[in-house]
């Protein structure tokens, strides 16, 4: 796929880079992995090059800015495997951008924009199973507004920020609501994750909700595929990454007196490494792009782009520690950790098989319209 970036976008991503490079390298990581998984410095970071107002009009003081600067973004981000949640941020700024009340926008939108507030989608409940439609937490109009009851799990820095979004039940149907995380009865256990990162279970019981939209199964769709094409360029950037670290061990490890790097069979097995990263660079390309379609085709366009995704992910991560040897299963050495970020990212948004399930069944359906 041919696709020219424009000079602010070139810019966008060098600044990034250098960041990320300079500010974020892998003892850093490390020391955040081992505090928790989350730093509200690095965080705060981010919120310095303007990153967290990225989807935010600049009326609310955002950069106003769009799908491809956002997988510019997630790219590099993603070549330092940084632990902080910015793809929540967002999937907050766009959704409460394009679904909520003037009200919440002004008090909310600024706050995010600034880096003041972390606000996260708070979403994924056991039963459901990657499905948006499968909802048990319920809400219950109030004289002051909302209450929630419900459980959410791995929510990602849950126990660190400051609000969340919630799908919930009404009349049968599902909308979205904006919970604080201090309001009473809100309750949360953090706790790490495999990649290094954070997350928790989030428990509401009868707690304060204000209403974001009625219209909630539309806007969490357009949330989670936000989410997965932010999951795509994250995971070009790490996958990218990973293959420039196995090149760099191949061409440095001797066996027999030469490097690795010159046997055949392991040529062949980085030129696999290669094609699977552009295949996926490309339907990241494809999803980003796709951000903006009306939402039968964007849906469609997700779940092709992060099937692809899923399979790249397994293949690039397996092989780099094939290539390595034992020593990329050990903490120390950072291949391993490119690995588990892959694997869990697979599992993020909706894992490779749920994907291929979706895709299957969009073209069954449009197979039923030309029948």
């Amino acid at each position: 796929m041919d696709f020219d970036f424009s000079d602010d976008q070139e810019q966008l991503r060098d600044a990034v880079g250098k960041w990320v490079a300079k500010g974020y390298d892998f003892e850093r990581r490390r020391g955040i992995a081992k505090a928790g998984g989350f730093s509200r410095e690095a965080y705060g970071q981010l919120a310095e090059l303007g990153l967290t107002g990225l989807y935010i009009p600049e009326d609310d003081g955002g950069l106003g800015m769009g799908p491809v600067e956002g997988m510019v973004v997630m790219e590099e981000l993603g070549r330092g495997i940084v632990l902080e949640p910015l793809a929540q941020t967002l999937i907050a700024g766009a959704v409460l951008s394009g679904y909520a009340p003037a009200d919440i926008k002004a008090a909310w939108l600024p706050k995010i924009a600034g880096g003041e507030a972390l606000v996260v989608l708070a979403s994924q409940e056991r039963a459901a199973r990657y499905r948006l439609d499968v909802c048990e937490a319920k809400a219950v109009a109030a004289a002051a507004g909302w209450t929630l009851t419900a459980t959410k799990n791995i929510v990602p820095a849950g126990d660190q920020a400051d609000a969340f979004i919630v799908p919930a039940q009404v009349k049968g149907k599902i909308a979205l609501f904006l919970v604080e995380r201090t309001a009473q009865g809100v309750s949360t256990r953090g706790y790490g994750t495999q990649d290094g990162g954070r997350a928790a279970d989030v428990v509401l019981k009868d707690a304060p909700a204000t209403l974001i939209t009625l219209d909630g199964l539309a806007a969490l769709e357009h949330a989670t595929d936000i989410g997965i094409a932010a999951t795509c360029a994250e995971a070009v950037g790490v996958m990218d990454k990973t293959l420039a670290i196995t090149v760099e061990y191949m061409n440095t490890r001797k066996q027999f007196g030469v490097v690795i790097s010159s046997f055949q069979a392991l040529r062949h097995r980085v030129a696999d490494m290669k094609m699977q990263l552009e295949l996926a660079r490309s339907m990241s390309y494809y999803a980003s792009l796709k951000l903006n379609a009306p939402a039968a085709e964007r849906r469609a366009a997700m779940a092709r782009a992060k099937y692809q995704l899923g399979v790249s992910m397994r293949f690039v991560g397996q092989q780099a520690v094939q290539l390595h040897g034992g020593i990329g299963v050990t903490d120390e050495y950072i291949v391993s950790h490119y690995f588990k970020r892959l694997t869990q990212m697979e599992m993020s948004f909706g894992d490779t098989l749920h994907h291929l399930g979706e895709v299957s069944s969009r073209m069954q359906d449009t197979a039923g319209v030309f029948a």
